[in-house]
Parts: structure tokens; sequence; C-alpha cells
């Protein structure tokens, strides 16, 4: 593969920002940053919504088989083998899996709001391998005649050996998630979702804490008279350790007038479950999750795979699907009778039920034949199974026409309809 280095690059190079790639979520609200309120996204990934929203969406595309499809010349698109382009498909490089690429791929753009697809090339310019880099190693250069390119750290599994190293946009697929702020940055939902989740996170630490005491709250020691700054302090130190925490419940005996009072939970406290089941809800709708998905919330009272699959496919799943389709079809420069299409049917694996309803349907409308049925239960065909079919009493409605319009007598119909049969017969309707 042929590098470029920066003598070869025209000059005035720069960044669609000065600080490249923002290893921190820019603002989480207004006056953020003049507060130095900044929120990692290390810290925000944590959160378990986050986490299993990010997951849940890399795992279900991963999950879906990756084909290469070809136009005949009837303009359908049938899946094929092409030996400049399958392998890589089938294995992007050799340390992942078709399924860990495209996890990374989806995670990366989720997480950092870009994901930076390195192309390797052999001597016939035909790709033969992809690598998802880090986003925080990779600056995005624009010229002053517009061209891109992108300045890449090393990366030993990607196989960069220099410090740094530029090359051009043709060498880089860069899949954008939301370009709020120009056309090559793109924004992560967690920008949308990090100061709820870093809320969740404190109610959770709060909780632990809370727990810690033995579900129990603080109080104040009182004394009847005034007592020295550090008799206090004493006192303080002496009932921390052996009335808090794993101490909690045992038997205090106080002297002197002393005496315990504990403060009670107020009702902002006791509505944390609230508090936490909202900030859940706030990442399942930056994400455009249903909640029920990630355990958050009932599921709906309907039992509709196939209407929440749908729903679940069209609001959050499908941009990314068809994003990557195309991102992949022009980075691997495939000719326009091919096409890369990931296969929904992984959607539907688990659900056989819908799968089979769906067929026999379509079976029966005569849209498919038997055959073609079978084939997406992985079954051989059968005789006679290649013929889509249509019920008997099935007629056309010139036929039905021409019968009213000739006025035939009641008893000669079904001489008419069997002669009507016997031609369609022998034009092989």
């Amino acid at each position: 593969m042929a590098f470029w280095n920066r003598k070869q690059l025209p000059r005035n190079l720069t960044p669609p920002n000065d600080r490249g790639w923002w290893p921190l979520i820019r603002e989480s609200f207004t006056g953020a940053w003049q507060r130095n309120i900044d929120i990692q996204v290390e810290d925000v990934l944590t959160y378990g919504t986050v986490y299993a929203c990010v997951t849940l969406i890399a795992r279900d595309i991963a999950k879906m088989r990756l084909r290469l499809m070809a136009r005949d010349s009837n303009g359908i698109w049938k899946e094929t083998e092409n030996p400049a382009f399958s392998p890589v498909l089938r294995k992007p490089n050799s340390y992942q899996t078709r399924i860990g690429f495209i996890e990374q791929w989806v995670i990366s753009k989720l997480s950092r709001g870009n994901t930076y697809v390195l192309k390797r090339r052999d001597n016939r310019g035909v790709v033969t391998s992809l690598y998802v880099l880090d986003p925080g190693n990779v600056k995005v250069l624009v010229s002053d005649d517009g061209d891109v390119y992108y300045q890449l750290a090393g990366d030993n599994l990607s196989q960069l050996q220099q410090d740094s190293v530029t090359v051009p946009a043709s060498e880089i697929i860069h899949d954008v998630m939301t370009p709020l702020y120009h056309p090559l940055v793109g924004v992560s939902p967690i920008q949308a979702c990090g100061i709820a989740a870093m809320q969740g996170l404190a109610i959770q630490a709060n909780s632990k804490n809370f727990f810690s005491n033995g579900s129990s709250p603080g109080g104040v020691l009182t004394a009847p008279g005034a007592i020295s700054k550090d008799t206090a302090a004493r006192l303080k130190e002496y009932w921390d350790s052996a009335y808090s925490g794993a101490n909690v419940g045992k038997i205090a005996v106080l002297g002197d007038g002393l005496k315990f009072e504990p403060m009670t939970v107020s009702a902002v406290d006791a509505e944390l479950i609230e508090q936490l089941h909202w900030t859940a809800e706030t990442v399942c709708a930056t994400f455009h999750v249903p909640p029920f998905m990630v355990g958050v919330g009932d599921a709906p009272s309907y039992n509709n795979i196939e209407a929440l699959n749908q729903q679940y496919y069209s609001q959050c799943l499908q941009g990314m699907i068809e994003s990557i389709e195309c991102l992949l079809d022009e980075g691997l420069s495939l000719p326009k009778e091919y096409g890369t299409e990931f296969d929904l049917d992984g959607l539907l694996r688990m659900d056989s039920a819908t799968l089979i309803d769906n067929e026999a349907k379509a079976v029966g409308a005569g849209i498919k034949s038997p055959n073609e049925a079978r084939l997406r239960f992985n079954l051989e065909p059968v005789e006679g199974g290649r013929t889509p079919y249509l019920q008997q009493q099935n007629y056309s409605l010139a036929a039905l026409d021409r019968r009213d319009r000739e006025d035939t007598p009641d008893n000669d119909i079904d001489q008419l309809v069997r002669e009507w049969r016997r031609k369609s017969a022998e034009r092989g309707l």
C-alpha cells in the first residue's frame, strides 16, 4: 500500500477544529466548558443503560451476514461470489472475524461519533484488508483546495509502523454519525445523554454509600452543653469507627447527656428509583432503542414480535445498516452491478414462527415458489416446487368480464370456464 508523507502534501492543511477529534464530549450543556465541567466518554460508557444500548445495536448489526450481491439481466439482485471482493467481506483482516469487525465499526461510531477504516491493497489495487482505527489516533486534514486527508498515528495491528503518516481520503472509509458542526466531524449520541448518564452514575454511587451504611441515614450527636473542637472531633471519629459501616446496629452506650438523633430520609432521596428510571429512559431515547429491549420498563402488552422488531429496525438500525452498505460499496470500488447487503433474516432467526408464517403467506399468494420458501430454511428443493401456485378458483378479471358481457346462459358458464382453463394451460399460465 502506498502511503503519503507530509512532504508530498499540499500546504496549509488544517483540521476541521483546532483540537482534532475531541477526547471529551464538547459541551454537555451551555457554559459547561467555562465551569470546567467535562464528561468523559469512558465514564459514561460505564453507565449500564448506555453500555446496553451500544452493545445491543452493535451486536444486532454484526450478527447479520454481509453478502455480496449482483444484479442479473432481469434487474434482480442475487447473492454471488467474486474473488476480488468476497474474501475481504468474509474475513476483513487477520485478527478479526466479520462479526468482530462490524461490532467494532458500530461501537466506534456510537461512542465516538466517527469510524475510520483503513484499507490495505495488493499489487492490483484491490482491497484485501480493512482495519478499524482508534478515533483518538486519527485527525482529518483539509487543504485549501478542499482535498481531504487523514493523519494517522502508529498502530501495529493495522501495520502502521511510523509514528505519524498521512493518507488521502481514498484510503480511508469514514463513517460519520451525525455531522452537527462540520461535515467531517461526527457527534456521538453520548453528547445528548451524557448528563443523564452521569446523573445515573451519581445516583448509583450515592445508593452504594447508603447501603454500605446498612441502609441507615446519618444522624446528629448532641451534647447538653458546649464542647471543645477537639472533643467534638474525637467523638465523631469514635462514633464513625464504632457504629457506622459494618458496625451499624450495634448498641451504643452514651453518657454525660449525649444524645443521638437520626436524620430522616428526605422525599427527594426516596425518589431515587424514579430518577434513575428517568435517566435510563433518556439514554434509550437518545439511541432510539425501545426501553424494554435493554431492561428499562416492561415490554408492550401486545405480543407481536414482528411489529416490535420492525419498529426497532426502522428507527434505530436501518440508517446505520444502509450507511455501512453504501460506504463498503464505495470503499471497495464495486462495479455498478455489484453491491453489499446485510441479510436481515438474522434479526428473525430466533423467531421461527414469524418466518414460517411469512413464507407460507408468500407461497399462498403466488409470490414465491415452494422451493424459494424452502431455501429460507436451508432445505433442498423438491420436484414440482419451482413454480409459484394459486388456488384453482382464482380467475382473471378479463375472464369474468368476458363472461358478463357475452351474457352466457347459466348452463353454458361451466363450458366457458373449462375452455378458458384449457387455453390458459396451453399458454403455460
